[in-house]
C-alpha cells in the first residue's frame, strides 16, 4: 500500500518518449536499442492503458515498430510454443502455462525485497543476470488482474494461437504494386464497387507476400542452399530436367514413380560447387525445408493446370486471362489477390477478365452457415419438397450475387416456387387445358408464329402484339444482364415478365381461349417456347419440361438464345398498355385500402394522364379489370390536379442548404411551409431564393379533404392519378352478390372434379332477400358457370348453398 501511495512525478505520454526503463526480467537486459519508450499511431488510450509492450518477433505492429527503431528481434519461443534459452527459468514450458509461474516469480521478488547494486551502463546481459537473477532490480508487482478481450483461435481445433516470427520466402509485391492497380482497371467486377473499393484499396496497401510455410505437406520450395554459411550458395530449380542435370536423378516415391513431395525430394543432395575444399569435406546443398503456401498453388492455377510453359503455351496465349471466375467476397484478400499478383508478375496481365464476388450464405439463425451447427434447411428435404430449381432460383435472385449476405430460409425458397416456378407451370397447364377444348379432329397444339411476318403480326389481337413486344424486351434485357453477370437483375426481369404473363395477358384473354381464338393459342405457345429458352440457364429443370411439352423437341438446352426481330417491337403500344396496367394496379390498391372486394362492381373511375389519348383504346379493358361501370379519361391540365386534391409539397433540406444560405435558411423553410415557392427550369425558387439540387425534395401527395365523399385518389408512377368512386348502391350490391355466387359455384366445380368445359345443372339456395339479386343476374351466373339449367330456391339467412350436376360436355 505504501508503494501505491508514493507519487514520484507526473508525466504526459510525450514526456516519456525516448526514455529508457529497466525491463521486469533481465533475460535481454542491455539488448541494443531496446527497453525505451517510443510512439506509434496504433496505440490508443481507448483500447487499454495507452502503453503497449512491443516484441518484434510476436506481432505485425511490433515488428514494424522494432524495425523502425533498429532493434533486432529475439526469439525465446520454439516452434512448439515453449520457452527456450535464455529464458531458462521457464525453458520447456508452454507460454500459456508459464503465465501463473511468471506472476508468482514477480510476486515473490517483490515480497523478498531484492536489493541489488546498480550496474554500469555498459553491462552485458549475462552480467545483469548473474548480478540479480532473472527479475530486474527494483521490479515491483503492484496488482494482478484479468482482462477479457477477443483472442485468435484456430478455426479447426479451437485452440488459442500465438503470433511468432518465422523465417520465410517472399514475393516482392511492392516492386510492382502500381502495375497491379493499373491492371485491375481492366477487370469487370460484380458488384462494380469491388474494383476501386475492397479490392482496389487492398491493392493500394499491398505488401510483400510471404509464400512459404513451415509444414511437411505441401508443394516443396524448389530451392537448395549450402549448409555451411562460410561457403554460401543458393540454387533455384524451374524444371525436372534441371533437377536431373544437377543431382543425376529425380525424386521417386515407394512405388518408383517420380514424386516431388517430401520426404522424397529432400533426399536430393549434392556437394556445394562453390566450396573449394577437397571432396568429402565440402558443404552440402540441401533443400530448404519450407513448403509453398497453398495460396501460391491457387494463384498459379491458370497455367499450372495446363503445365505451362512446358506444354500448351500456344493454347494458353489464346485462353488467358480467364473469361470469368466467381468466389466469396473475402477472396479479395485471398484467391483473387494471389491470382492477380502472379499474373501481373509473370505475364503483365490480369488473371481474369470478369469476376463475380458473392456474399456470405448465412443460416436461418443469421450466423454463417455451418455443418456443425446445422443452421440451414435440409437440402434433400428442400429438393424433395420444392425442387432443385427453387433452391437455384432463390440463390441467384438474392443479394448474394451482388456482394450482399443471404439468410437461407425455407420461406425464401418457397417464395421462388410461388412467384416463379408455379406461374410458369400454371401458364403451361392453362395452355394445355384450353387447347384440349378445341375440337378440330386432330388435337390442337399450336402453330409457332413467324415473327418476321409483319402482316401476320399486325393481324393479331392487340393483347397478343403487346405480349410479343414485351417478350422481345425480355429476351434483349436478360441477354444484356447475363452478359454483364447481373444474375439477380435477370431473375427480377423474368419475375416481372411472369407477372405480366399470368396476371395480365392470361387473365384478360381467358374468353379468347374459350372462344378458340387461334391467334391467342399461337401467341401463348410461341411465348412459352421463347420464355423457356430465356429462363433455361436459371431454372433448367422446369423449363426443360415445359419446353418439351410445348414443342415436342429434344431439349431446350440444345437450342440457341432467342433473338426476336424488330418486327415484334412496338414501343408505343407497350408504353400505353403499361400505363393501363399501372392504372389497374393503383385502382386495386384503392379497393384494398377501402376493403372493397374486386368482385363488387363500382360506378366510375376517373383517370387523369399527361397523354390520355394513348390509353383511350384500353378503357374497356381497364373497366373490366377493376370492375367499374365507367372509365372517364382526362388530360393532366393545369386545373386537374387541384380539382382532385393532388398537391406537390416542397421540403427544404436544412442540413444541405444551411451552409450556403446561412441565416436565410429559416426564412426559406417558413416560406416553403406556407406555399410561397415555384418550380423553375431545373430547380425551385422559395420567397425569391433559388435552391440548388440536393437542398430540397418535391413530393406529390393526395389531399383527402378535397376529393371528399366516397371517392379516393392515388398517384400513378408514370405521372397522373386516378380517382375511384367507392359508393355502392342497391343495384351494384346486387351484381356484387351475383359475382360472389359465381366464384362459389366455380369452387364447387373444382371440388367435385368437373372438367373446364363440362356443362352443369345448377341449384342455388339463397336467403329470401337475395333472390331478386340472383334473378336480375341469372344470365351472368349461367354464362360464367356453364349452367344449362339454373334453379333458385329461397331459404336460410346465411351463405348460399350450391349444388352442381354434370349434364354434358362442350
Amino acid at each position: 500500500e505504501a508503494l501505491r501511495e508514493r507519487i514520484v512525478a507526473r508525466y504526459t505520454g510525450a514526456d516519456l518518449v525516448g526514455r529508457s526503463y529497466t525491463p521486469p526480467f533481465s533475460y535481454y537486459a542491455g539488448h541494443p536499442g531496446a527497453h525505451r519508450v517510443v510512439a506509434d499511431d496504433y496505440v490508443t488510450t481507448t483500447d487499454g492503458t495507452g502503453l503497449v509492450h512491443s516484441a518484434g518477433a510476436f506481432g505485425e505492429d511490433d515488428k514494424a515498430t522494432t524495425d523502425r527503431e533498429g532493434i533486432e528481434s529475439v526469439m525465446p519461443v520454439g516452434p512448439d510454443g515453449c520457452f527456450t534459452q535464455p529464458v531458462d527459468d521457464y525453458a520447456g514450458m508452454q507460454v500459456f502455462d508459464a503465465n501463473p509461474h511468471i506472476i508468482d516469480h514477480l510476486k515473490n521478488a517483490t515480497r523478498e525485497g531484492v536489493e541489488v547494486a546498480p550496474l554500469p551502463d555498459d553491462a552485458s546481459p549475462n552480467q545483469a543476470r548473474s548480478a540479480c537473477g532473472s527479475v530486474s532490480p527494483g521490479t515491483v508487482l503492484l496488482r494482478r488482474e484479468t482482462y477479457d478481450h477477443s483472442y485468435p483461435h484456430c478455426w479447426r481445433c479451437r485452440q488459442p494461437l500465438i503470433y511468432r516470427g518465422v523465417s520465410s520466402w517472399f514475393v516482392q509485391v511492392t516492386a510492382f504494386k502500381d502495375r497491379m492497380v493499373e491492371l485491375n482497371q481492366q477487370i469487370t467486377w460484380v458488384p462494380e464497387h469491388i474494383r476501386d473499393g475492397q479490392f482496389g484499396k487492398w491493392l493500394e496497401g499491398a505488401r510483400d507476400w510471404s509464400i512459404t510455410r513451415n509444414r511437411f505437406w505441401g508443394s516443396p520450395v524448389p530451392v537448395w542452399r549450402s549448409d555451411d554459411p562460410e561457403y554460401p550458395r543458393i540454387d533455384v530449380y524451374g524444371s525436372l530436367d534441371e533437377l536431373e542435370r544437377d543431382f543425376g536423378e529425380l525424386p521417386r516415391g515407394a512405388d518408383g514413380e517420380v514424386d516431388l513431395h517430401r520426404p522424397f525430394i529432400d533426399r536430393l543432395t549434392r556437394p556445394n560447387p562453390d566450396d573449394p575444399r577437397p571432396e568429402g569435406e565440402r558443404s552440402t546443398m540441401r533443400r530448404v525445408e519450407d513448403v509453398l503456401d497453398v495460396w501460391f498453388d491457387s494463384g498459379s492455377m491458370s497455367y499450372a493446370q495446363n503445365h505451362v510453359p512446358f506444354e500448351n503455351a500456344e493454347w494458353f496465349e489464346g485462353h488467358f486471362p480467364a473469361d470469368f471466375i466467381v468466389e466469396y467476397i473475402g477472396q479479395t484478400r485471398g484467391w483473387f489477390y494471389t491470382l492477380h499478383i502472379l499474373a501481373t508478375a509473370l505475364f503483365d496481365r490480369p488473371a481474369f477478365s470478369a469476376c463475380v464476388s458473392h456474399g456470405i450464405v448465412l443460416g436461418s439463425d443469421g450466423q454463417k452457415m455451418s455443418k456443425s451447427l446445422r443452421n440451414y434447411p435440409d437440402v434433400r428435404e428442400v429438393f424433395d419438397r420444392d425442387g432443385a430449381d427453387a433452391m437455384r432460383w432463390f440463390l441467384m435472385a438474392s443479394p448474394i450475387l451482388r456482394g450482399g449476405n443471404l439468410v437461407v430460409t425455407e420461406q425464401g425458397i418457397r417464395d421462388a416456387v410461388r412467384q416463379i416456378l408455379l406461374p410458369l407451370w400454371n401458364t403451361w397447364y392453362f395452355f394445355q387445358l384450353y387447347a384440349g377444348t378445341v375440337d378440330d379432329g386432330r388435337g390442337y397444339r399450336h402453330t409457332p408464329l413467324d415473327l418476321a411476318d409483319a402482316q401476320r403480326l399486325r393481324d393479331l389481337h392487340v393483347m397478343d402484339r403487346y405480349l410479343l413486344a414485351h417478350t422481345k424486351q425480355l429476351a434483349d434485357t436478360v441477354a444484356g444482364q447475363l452478359e454483364c453477370y447481373d444474375i439477380a437483375g435477370a431473375c427480377e426481369s423474368i419475375r416481372s415478365y411472369l407477372d405480366l404473363l399470368t396476371n395480365w395477358y392470361v387473365r384478360t384473354s381467358r374468353d379468347r381461349f374459350w372462344d378458340e381464338d387461334r391467334g391467342a393459342f399461337d401467341t401463348l405457345g410461341t411465348v412459352l417456347e421463347i420464355l423457356c429458352r430465356v429462363m433455361a440457364p436459371l431454372a433448367p429443370l422446369v423449363t426443360e419440361e415445359v419446353w418439351r411439352g410445348v414443342t415436342g423437341g429434344r431439349s431446350v438446352h440444345l437450342t440457341d438464345w432467342p433473338e426476336l426481330p424488330d418486327t415484334v417491337a412496338d414501343p408505343e403500344l407497350v408504353s400505353a398498355m403499361d400505363t393501363a396496367r399501372d392504372v389497374v394496379s393503383v385502382t386495386h390498391g384503392l379497393r384494398k385500402a377501402a376493403k372493397v372486394r374486386v368482385r363488387q362492381p363500382l360506378r366510375s373511375l376517373t383517370v387523369v394522364l399527361p397523354e390520355p389519348d394513348a390509353v383511350a383504346p384500353f378503357t374497356g379493358l381497364v373497366s373490366d379489370e377493376v370492375n367499374v361501370k365507367q372509365v372517364d379519361l382526362r388530360g393532366l391540365d393545369d386545373g386537374a390536379a387541384a380539382d382532385y386534391g393532388i398537391v406537390t409539397k416542397l421540403t427544404v433540406n436544412a442540413r444541405a442548404a444551411g451552409p450556403r444560405l446561412g441565416k436565410h435558411v429559416q426564412r426559406v423553410i417558413r416560406a416553403a411551409r406556407e406555399g410561397r415557392w415555384e418550380e423553375t427550369d431545373g430547380g425551385v425558387t422559395v420567397d425569391g431564393i433559388a435552391l440548388e439540387p440536393g437542398e430540397y425534395e418535391l413530393a406529390t401527395e393526395v389531399d383527402p379533404t378535397v376529393v371528399g365523399g366516397d371517392s379516393r385518389a392515388a398517384l400513378l408512377a408514370g405521372g397522373g392519378f386516378v380517382v375511384l368512386d367507392l359508393a355502392v348502391d342497391d343495384e351494384l350490391a346486387a351484381e356484387g352478390y351475383a359475382r360472389d355466387l359465381v366464384r362459389q359455384v366455380q369452387d364447387t366445380r373444382k371440388e367435385v372434379g368437373l372438367y373446364v368445359a363440362d356443362r352443369i345443372r345448377l341449384d342455388l339456395t339463397v336467403p329470401a332477400d337475395k333472390v331478386a339479386a340472383v334473378e336480375a343476374h341469372r344470365d351472368l351466373i349461367a354464362r360464367e358457370t356453364l349452367a344449362v339449367d339454373l334453379a333458385v330456391t329461397p331459404g336460410g339467412n346465411g351463405a348460399a348453398e350450391v349444388s352442381v350436376t354434370k349434364v354434358g360436355a362442350r
